[in-house]
Protein backbone atom coordinates (compact mmCIF):
# COMPACT_ATOMS: atom_id res chain seq x y z
CA UNK A 1 0.00 0.00 0.00
CA UNK A 2 1.61 3.06 -1.12
CA UNK A 3 0.37 7.06 -0.35
CA UNK A 4 0.05 9.79 -2.78
CA UNK A 5 1.79 12.99 -1.78
CA UNK A 6 0.12 15.57 -2.38
CA UNK A 7 2.50 18.82 -3.19
CA UNK A 8 2.45 21.52 -0.97
CA UNK A 9 1.09 24.58 -2.73
CA UNK A 10 3.83 26.95 -3.61
CA UNK A 11 3.16 31.08 -3.76
CA UNK A 12 5.53 33.28 -5.57
CA UNK A 13 5.44 36.86 -3.64
CA UNK A 14 6.64 39.86 -4.85
CA UNK A 15 7.89 42.05 -1.39
CA UNK A 16 8.68 45.62 -1.14
CA UNK A 17 10.88 47.07 1.06
CA UNK A 18 9.77 50.57 0.92
CA UNK A 19 12.05 53.24 1.60
CA UNK A 20 11.40 57.08 2.50
CA UNK A 21 13.39 59.83 2.58
CA UNK A 22 14.25 59.89 6.09
CA UNK A 23 15.72 56.82 5.38
CA UNK A 24 13.12 55.25 7.12
CA UNK A 25 11.79 51.65 6.07
CA UNK A 26 7.39 50.80 6.07
CA UNK A 27 5.98 47.98 7.64
CA UNK A 28 2.36 46.13 8.09
CA UNK A 29 0.63 44.48 10.58
CA UNK A 30 -1.80 41.80 9.59
CA UNK A 31 -5.38 41.40 9.79
CA UNK A 32 -6.15 39.51 13.51
CA UNK A 33 -8.15 37.21 11.67
CA UNK A 34 -5.99 34.61 8.72
CA UNK A 35 -2.46 33.55 8.52
CA UNK A 36 -0.15 35.11 10.91
CA UNK A 37 -2.35 37.13 11.91
CA UNK A 38 -1.35 40.28 13.89
CA UNK A 39 2.41 39.82 12.64
CA UNK A 40 4.26 42.56 10.90
CA UNK A 41 5.12 41.97 7.72
CA UNK A 42 6.99 44.20 4.13
CA UNK A 43 4.21 44.83 2.57
CA UNK A 44 4.01 42.77 -1.23
CA UNK A 45 1.54 40.10 -2.57
CA UNK A 46 1.02 37.15 -5.14
CA UNK A 47 2.38 37.56 -8.59
CA UNK A 48 -0.48 36.66 -10.97
CA UNK A 49 0.19 34.91 -14.11
CA UNK A 50 2.24 36.63 -16.61
CA UNK A 51 2.92 39.89 -14.59
CA UNK A 52 6.92 40.84 -13.46
CA UNK A 53 7.74 40.91 -9.90
CA UNK A 54 8.24 44.37 -10.61
CA UNK A 55 4.47 45.23 -12.03
CA UNK A 56 3.42 42.53 -8.73
CA UNK A 57 5.12 44.66 -5.98
CA UNK A 58 3.64 48.29 -7.87
CA UNK A 59 0.27 46.92 -7.97
CA UNK A 60 0.42 45.27 -5.08
CA UNK A 61 1.76 48.48 -3.02
CA UNK A 62 -1.03 51.00 -4.29
CA UNK A 63 -4.34 48.02 -3.67
CA UNK A 64 -2.75 47.76 -0.07
CA UNK A 65 -1.07 50.94 0.97
CA UNK A 66 -2.69 53.51 -1.63
CA UNK A 67 0.25 54.77 -2.70
CA UNK A 68 3.08 55.01 -5.28
CA UNK A 69 6.32 53.68 -5.31
CA UNK A 70 9.40 52.89 -7.67
CA UNK A 71 10.83 49.59 -7.49
CA UNK A 72 14.32 49.79 -7.46
CA UNK A 73 16.88 46.48 -6.84
CA UNK A 74 16.43 43.45 -6.24
CA UNK A 75 17.61 43.11 -2.02
CA UNK A 76 16.94 39.01 -1.97
CA UNK A 77 14.78 35.91 -2.81
CA UNK A 78 13.73 34.02 0.14
CA UNK A 79 12.42 30.27 -0.22
CA UNK A 80 10.65 29.15 2.66
CA UNK A 81 8.57 26.12 3.42
CA UNK A 82 5.69 26.57 6.78
CA UNK A 83 3.62 23.73 7.39
CA UNK A 84 1.30 24.11 4.94
CA UNK A 85 2.60 25.55 2.25
CA UNK A 86 5.69 26.85 0.23
CA UNK A 87 6.66 30.77 -0.59
CA UNK A 88 9.56 32.45 -2.61
CA UNK A 89 9.73 35.65 -1.01
CA UNK A 90 11.30 37.91 -4.56
CA UNK A 91 12.39 41.23 -2.18
CA UNK A 92 13.04 44.91 -3.72
CA UNK A 93 13.85 47.89 -2.59
CA UNK A 94 11.51 50.61 -3.34
CA UNK A 95 11.43 54.02 -2.66
CA UNK A 96 7.57 56.14 -1.59
CA UNK A 97 6.72 58.48 -4.50
CA UNK A 98 3.34 60.41 -3.37
CA UNK A 99 0.89 59.72 -1.15
CA UNK A 100 0.25 58.73 2.57
CA UNK A 101 -0.22 54.75 2.95
CA UNK A 102 -2.95 54.15 4.48
CA UNK A 103 -4.13 50.45 6.11
CA UNK A 104 -6.45 49.37 3.34
CA UNK A 105 -5.78 45.86 3.20
CA UNK A 106 -4.17 45.55 6.99
CA UNK A 107 -4.58 46.08 10.34
CA UNK A 108 -1.89 49.23 11.05
CA UNK A 109 0.91 50.55 8.72
CA UNK A 110 4.26 52.25 10.45
CA UNK A 111 7.42 54.08 9.71
CA UNK A 112 10.70 52.32 11.28
CA UNK A 113 14.09 52.88 11.54
CA UNK A 114 16.13 49.70 10.66
CA UNK A 115 17.41 49.22 14.28
CA UNK A 116 13.35 49.64 15.19
CA UNK A 117 12.85 46.42 13.35
CA UNK A 118 13.80 44.11 15.78
CA UNK A 119 10.97 45.37 18.32
CA UNK A 120 8.54 43.80 15.82
CA UNK A 121 7.18 40.39 15.37
CA UNK A 122 7.55 39.32 11.31
CA UNK A 123 6.68 35.85 10.41
CA UNK A 124 9.63 33.31 10.20
CA UNK A 125 10.31 33.99 6.48
CA UNK A 126 10.85 37.89 7.03
CA UNK A 127 13.60 37.48 9.58
CA UNK A 128 16.07 36.94 6.35
CA UNK A 129 15.04 39.76 4.80
CA UNK A 130 15.65 41.89 7.78
CA UNK A 131 19.13 40.16 7.79
CA UNK A 132 19.90 41.00 4.58
CA UNK A 133 18.94 44.90 5.15
CA UNK A 134 20.98 44.74 7.87
CA UNK A 135 24.25 42.51 6.62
Amino acid sequence: MSETLTPIPHKCIGVAVIWNDRGQILIDRRKAHGLHGGLWEFPGGKIEPGETVEACIQREIREELGIEIAVQAHLITVEHTYSHFRVSLMVHHCRHLAGEPQPLECDEVRWVNLDQLEQFTFPQANVKIIEALKG
